[in-house]
């Protein structure tokens, strides 16, 4: 029997305001996060709001490609 694709599927949110602001060069990293969706509930690209510890601030987290 074969197997089709998973539904749930393992995401990188990476914070999208380090991202921007690292041509300053300032922050030691950039914040990543990783968890799971549901591919049928959430077709499109995910954005959750969590803490960056390099901004110290919460910011909104985006998917990424692996």
């Amino acid at each position: 029997m074969a197997k089709g694709k998973d539904v749930r599927v393992t995401i990188i949110l990476e914070c999208t305001s380090c991202v921007r602001n690292n041509i300053k060069k300032e922050s030691a990293g950039i914040s990543r996060y990783i968890t799971q969706k549901n591919r049928h509930n959430t077709p499109s690209r995910l954005e959750l709001k969590k803490f960056c510890p390099y901004c110290c601030k919460h910011t909104i987290h985006g998917e990424i490609k692996k």
